[in-house]
């Protein structure tokens, strides 16, 4: 079985060289080659021996996602459906002037989380993705819209729960933040994840950190249980405490991610307890009225009832935002990525296949 080079962080590289005989600094040239440069050709890789050049062509193999198809919005956001080696199939957004370029990615093929308004969950895990799957859908993005040598922001709220997949997710952020690849500064990045406690103190301790967000979205026990299932065992006192307890870096916050449903978690007294549990963590809230989709059992709040909840935040002083829906009409927005697997759910029946020409 060949080795897959786009698996190996640059020290590995460097490394998987070595037993080939070759120089360790080949390692370094090859990791800017593939992630800066976008090239999966060693015949391409033009500053190698041509020995070496055939040596990794027999020897090696440089898989990446490949792009089935692509759907653009209305609003500019495009929706990239991603093919893996293994058949199965993943989504990614590229979404501009945010105010920064953005790329949401996916972490899973699935998620195993089933939070109960998004679309992703209702497909189960597939499984995991592997670190060159997910650094390689940031350099597939990048360089499909011209921004591999532009600095640009990475949000990993794509398919799957991040901290669900910790080793390869963690790697994959080494991965693009390595100067001789894409060089993403930490600071643009940013893991979001429901709260899987275990993998957040690990993620406390890690010398590359990412912007931590984490997806809250109610202010008791059992209106979260309902629609966010790990809460059930890790519950939202405990949240809040390991939340409490988190490293930040000077001008770092957590984000708190609050999708409003209407009816469910949306009033003023939920608002007001959510400003009392923030209280002392160093946090900003980003609420996210439901993005609706055939499968949800959930309404969209109303404007003034989403504009009431913010401004209660904030004259308790708590730092808020509303954020816009980006790509909606495409299915791309927060809670909408799905694609058809093995395993099909109702809510995937329900939703369908959207045309996704080229």
């Amino acid at each position: 079985m060949t080795r897959n080079l786009a698996e190996l962080d640059r020290p590995e590289l460097e490394d998987a060289l070595a037993e080939l005989g070759a120089p360790r600094f080949h390692g370094r040239q090859i990791f800017h080659w593939i992630h800066r440069r976008g090239v999966t050709d060693p015949a391409q890789m033009t500053d190698l021996g041509q020995a070496l050049r055939r040596t990794l062509g027999e020897q090696t193999t440089i898989a990446s996602p490949s792009v089935v198809s692509r759907q653009v919005s209305s609003d500019g956001t495009t929706k990239f459906l991603l093919g893996l080696a293994d058949g199965r199939q993943i989504e990614a957004v590229y979404i501009p002037d945010t105010p920064a370029q953005t790329f949401c990615i996916s972490t899973q093929v699935g998620c195993a989380m089933a939070c109960a308004f998004c679309l992703t969950g209702k497909m189960g895990l597939a499984r995991h993705l592997t670190a060159g799957e997910i650094a390689g859908q940031v350099r597939i993005l990048a360089h499909e819209t011209g921004l591999a040598s532009t600095p640009f922001n990475i949000v990993f709220m794509g398919m799957g729960e991040p901290l669900h997949n910790y080793d390869a997710t963690m790697k994959a952020i080494r991965m693009l933040a390595d100067e001789q690849g894409l060089a993403v500064h930490p600071r643009r990045i940013t893991l979001s994840t429901v709260g899987v406690l275990p993998a957040m103190e690990r993620l406390a301790g890690e010398p590359i950190m990412p912007n931590l967000a984490v997806s809250l979205h109610a202010t008791t026990d059992a209106s979260r249980s309902a629609i966010v299932p790990i809460n059930k065992k890790y519950g939202l006192e405990q949240l809040i405490e390991a939340c409490r307890q988190f490293p930040l870096a000077k001008r770092r916050r957590i984000t708190f991610e609050y999708v409003l449903l209407s009816g469910v978690n949306d009033t003023p007294e939920d608002a007001r307890r959510l400003a009392k549990l923030l209280a002392g963590i160093k946090a900003k809230v980003n609420l996210l009225p439901l993005n609706a989709a055939p499968g949800i059992a959930f309404e969209r709040p109303t404007d003034d009832r989403v504009n009431a909840f913010a401004r209660i935040l904030a004259d308790k002083g708590v730092t808020v935002s509303v954020r816009r829906s980006r790509g909606r009409d495409i299915r791309a927005a927060c809670g909408q990525l799905i694609v058809e697997g093995a395993r099909t759910s109702a809510a995937q029946k329900l939703a369908g296949t959207i045309p996704t020409p080229q």
